[in-house]
């Protein structure tokens, strides 16, 4: 009996007592009963290693190395170039229906937000006027007679301020991306005679698309008669900063994607095919509109035309560039 009532007390106690250690500071080491599983004889990242020259722990893998599944020697499917690293005119990949909507959910996914769904290049980044870059138009005769390879190049590698999406798209999935372009392509510049071969009303599409044209027009005059006819360099800079030309061009002198604007107008400019032009104003515009028609040497043809622009935001943007040439008279 004795022994039970100890025992009933003892029960009450123990917890009373481990209760009481509850939030005290303890100046003693934490027990460790296996001291070896935290102090290993290893070599953490970083680390110092005296037994190598370089006195690096971290090693590089053997010259030649290449990790399994990853030696990627062929560059027609890997880049999208030849041997000659020009870029190659087919997909190396066969056009099946499954690949094309393969290509299609991607593209929708990644590609949408800039150049739209039916790649016009107005997709919601440039319609919502948040100030990128404006992304071209895949109908355009610069991109339709495009070489795949060079598709390809673009997603794997980014252009501009386009940036790569090789970590996002697997190889296979830009190809199939690349398909789905030539696709839409297709769709948006079929001939009268190529459409007559389906089961299609051609007559109602074409009646659809003077409705959405007049309506277009409409809404284009509507909203040139609110428009400014004025020519400033103020409005220059606005429409500059608007369509963020300074991610291509400078204003200091320093050279990125494009020339500079600094003391560029009045400058003899030499041209890709060893030519000279003085940039003038027509020249400038002319480079505003149609980029291609004379490529500054020394810098890619990557400009896309500024030609939807009015004539006075275009003569403004040419103001602007003339203001910042400190001989401009």
């Amino acid at each position: 009996m004795k022994a039970t009532k100890h025992l009933f007390l003892a029960a009450i106690a123990l917890p009373m007592v481990l209760m009481s250690c509850r939030g005290q500071i303890s100046e003693k080491p934490p027990v460790h009963p296996n001291m070896n599983m935290d102090q290993q004889q290893r070599f953490e990242p970083q680390e110092q290693n005296t037994f190598f020259e370089d006195g690096r722990a971290m090693r590089q893998p053997v010259e030649g190395t290449v990790s399994r599944g990853n030696l990627r020697h062929d560059k027609v499917y890997y880049q999208g170039i030849n041997e000659d690293s020009s870029f190659v005119e087919e997909i190396p990949v066969e056009l099946t229906k499954s690949f094309l909507y393969r290509g299609k959910d991607r593209y929708e996914v990644y590609c949408t937000p800039c150049h739209g769904i039916s790649g016009d290049g107005q997709g919601i980044i440039m319609t919502g006027n948040y100030g990128f870059v404006p992304a071209p138009s895949f109908h355009i005769d610069r991109l339709r007679n495009q070489s795949n390879g060079y598709l390809y190049s673009v997603i794997a590698n980014g252009i501009r301020t386009m940036p790569s999406y090789a970590q996002q798209i697997p190889v296979k999935d830009r190809w199939a991306i690349v398909g789905y372009l030539r696709a839409l392509q297709k769709s948006q510049n079929a001939t009268e005679e190529e459409i007559r071969q389906y089961d299609v009303n051609l007559t109602s599409m074409q009646e659809e698309f003077k409705n959405q044209q007049a309506a277009a027009a409409a809404a284009e005059a509507k909203a040139a008669e609110g428009a400014s006819d004025e020519v400033s360099v103020e409005r220059g800079k606005a429409i500059a900063e608007e369509n963020v030309c300074g991610s291509c061009h400078s204003l200091d002198g320093s050279k990125i994607i494009g020339p500079t604007w600094k003391g560029l107008y009045g400058r003899e400019v030499e041209l890709e095919d060893g030519s000279t032009v003085t940039a003038d104003e027509e020249y400038l515009k002319e480079s505003i509109t149609n980029p291609s028609a004379k490529v500054v040497k020394g810098f890619p043809p990557s400009m896309v035309p500024y030609d939807q622009l009015s004539e006075s935001e275009i003569g403004s943007l040419v103001a602007y560039i003339k203001s910042l040439n400190d001989a401009a008279e």
